[in-house]
């Protein structure tokens, strides 16, 4: 993770940083199935069926935990070695995507967890994993706060940079390192995280 961005490969040319193909920031075409899984997000928890909460937490949590790790510790070194074209390139390509994944994610898992535990009576201080339960959702709070705090900020405002007449190359790669690191920050609890739930899982 140290190495996203080396010092003397920062894209400084204006010039090499004018040449990013055209985009959107906000993919249009995925904006229905945000709509369908939101959708489907809500009418669950308002029928209040266990196994479909049970699905939207599980597999939002694993993609969420899968795409921090994968951020943090593949595509960061990986990003940090490509020529600059390259960078741009693959910028354009894939977090466009990530403005739409990571919220939808993020909003899943904790909703639904949360409509777990309160169904199950988890809060309640008697239950004999509640300090687990606490402990994991300090955890997961701290990471929703940077995923949407800093990691999606940071993502948006390279995609607007890069569509300016003249992005300026410095800030992009400044945001870039920001984006990448935190993914591999949120990476490591996520690690954490899985531990957690392990442990309340089998006890």
């Amino acid at each position: 993770m140290t190495d996203v961005i080396p010092q003397d490969e920062q894209i400084a040319d204006h010039s090499a940083v004018a040449t990013s193909p055209s985009f959107e920031v906000i993919p249009l075409r995925g904006l229905p199935i945000v709509a369908v899984v939101l959708i489907g997000l809500v009418v669950t928890i308002a029928l209040n069926k266990a196994w479909a909460i049970d699905f939207f937490h599980v597999v939002g949590g694993g993609m969420w935990t899968a795409i921090d790790l994968f951020l943090g510790f593949v595509i960061g070194p990986i990003l940090g070695r490509l020529s600059i074209p390259a960078r741009i390139e693959f910028t354009t390509r894939f977090m466009p995507k990530m403005v739409l994944i990571m919220p939808t994610l993020v909003i899943c898992t904790l909703a639904a967890g949360w409509q777990m535990a309160r169904s199950t009576g988890d809060f309640n201080a008697s239950y004999v994993d509640h300090g687990w339960l606490v402990a994991s959702m300090i955890v997961v709070a701290i990471m929703a706060v940077v995923a949407l705090g800093v990691l999606e900020p940071a993502n948006i405002a390279v995609l607007f940079e890069l569509r300016k007449p003249q992005p300026n190359g410095q800030v992009i790669a400044r945001l870039m390192r920001r984006f990448i690191l935190t993914a591999g920050i949120t990476g490591a609890m996520q690690v954490i995280t899985l531990v957690i739930m392990t442990r309340l899982a089998t006890s």
